[in-house]
């Protein structure tokens, strides 16, 4: 039990707080080595301006009942900072039952070319015939409800300047109409900073969605029922040998939603999704593919494990407390339950007077219920129940 309880809280300790400690120290003694090289008469590490072609560029994404919001993302697109000769797009509907499509053809005239898909077979089918359909050398996906800002393309173009980058992990900022702060924002920063110290590694673990890059000649078929596309894609490129790095100037705007409800069905589909991508990236789990591999293990496999082993740790504290002489146990498991109170706090409707305390119960809550969608994630793996298909998140009607 002791072993089982260690076990568990260090893992979940490494997986959270020890890895990207790991990481800003790493990042650190790279930059401290590289000036040292520079001031030894190294070679100068800043990326010459200009001087080089733009790359042609096809914007592919998924589209499935957006008559509100597609209008707007097509002139987003058509209004990018990038040569208009240079820049194609391309829309899949998705068994859309609305004006999607018509929409989306007034709107983009010669320069978007909307293919619809019938009946809808989901994201990874989309991408899968649309892709090969594409003429550019990048490939830039996104989606449907996410805005880039004009020089996002310039951004991720500059990087593929190094013949080493294969894909390229854009910045995807979140944002919420009617409040300021939401309980999100702390935990996406999070993971956000983890993603530009694994690009300062050559590979981020896994793109946003809403912005990422890839050359078009590395990508290959997905299979239909593929959940989470847009960590599949990149990992086969990083398996292959190619460095897939993080662009934050590259940013794409996403609003999120306020429903309890979609956004625990949003991350219980991801679980399953991850836990199904596994079987898809394989060589992830081989230590021969070096910091793909230790990025991996720390990032995604324990924190996708989080929720058995944070069971685990309080069973074993429970048996570990019964014993004589365990006042260190007790103490343990008094902050286990002190901390799940919290949670439970701040996801009932009591209004907490103390500012600090609330905002530590709702970061707790958010913490326990990330964890329970993983759970339940895995559950729909494993029953085979989580469809390719995804339900449209409301959203605020678009301006």
């Amino acid at each position: 039990m002791e072993l089982l309880f260690w076990f568990s809280i260090v893992a979940v300790a490494w997986s959270y707080v020890g890895y990207p400690l790991v990481l800003l120290v790493w990042a650190g003694l790279s930059d401290a080595l590289g000036a040292l090289r520079f001031v030894g008469g190294g070679p100068d590490r800043r990326t010459s301006p200009g001087g080089h072609l733009w790359p042609r560029i096809s914007i592919v994404f998924s589209a499935y009942d957006e008559e509100e919001w597609i209008v707007r993302k097509i002139e987003n697109c058509l209004a990018l900072d990038y040569p208009a000769d240079r820049l194609e797009i391309l829309v899949g509907c998705d068994g859309c039952t609305d004006r999607t499509a018509q929409l989306a053809r007034d709107a983009g005239g010669a320069r978007v070319t909307v293919h619809e898909l019938f009946p809808r077979a989901g994201k990874a089918t989309v991408l899968s015939r649309l892709v090969p359909r594409a003429t550019g050398d990048l490939v830039v996906l996104t989606d449907a409800n996410v805005m880039l800002e004009p020089g996002a393309l310039q951004a991720l173009a500059r990087r593929f300047r190094d013949g080493a980058v294969g894909a390229v992990v854009g910045r995807l900022r979140l944002f919420n109409p009617s409040r300021k702060d939401f309980e999100e924002t702390l935990y996406w920063r999070y993971e956000t900073m983890l993603k530009y110290l694994e690009g300062q590694r050559g590979c981020v673990l896994g793109a946003n969605g809403g912005i990422y890059a890839i050359r078009r000649l590395l990508f290959g078929p997905l299979d239909p029922d593929t959940v989470t596309d847009d960590f599949v894609i990149p990992m086969r490129i990083a398996l292959r040998g190619w460095r897939v790095p993080y662009e934050p100037s590259a940013v794409g705007f996403e609003e999120t939603t306020e429903d309890a409800g979609r956004e625990f069905g949003r991350r219980a589909r991801i679980g399953a999704g991850n836990w199904q991508a596994l079987a898809r990236v394989q060589g992830l789990l081989d230590p021969r593919a070096g910091f793909p591999f230790f990025a991996f293990v720390s990032h995604k496999l324990l924190r996708w494990a989080a929720p058995f082993l944070l069971g685990a740790a309080l069973l074993a504290n429970l048996v570990l407390s019964a014993a004589p002489d365990a006042w260190a146990y007790r103490l343990a498991l008094l902050g286990q339950l002190g901390f799940y109170g919290l949670a439970a706090l701040g996801g009932s409707r009591l209004r907490v007077a103390h500012r600090g305390i609330a905002r530590v119960a709702s970061i707790a809550h958010y913490f326990v219920s990330m964890n329970a969608a993983l759970a339940v994630g895995l559950w729909r793996h494993l029953r085979g129940a989580q469809a390719a298909t995804w339900d449209r998140t409301a959203r605020a009607r678009a301006a």
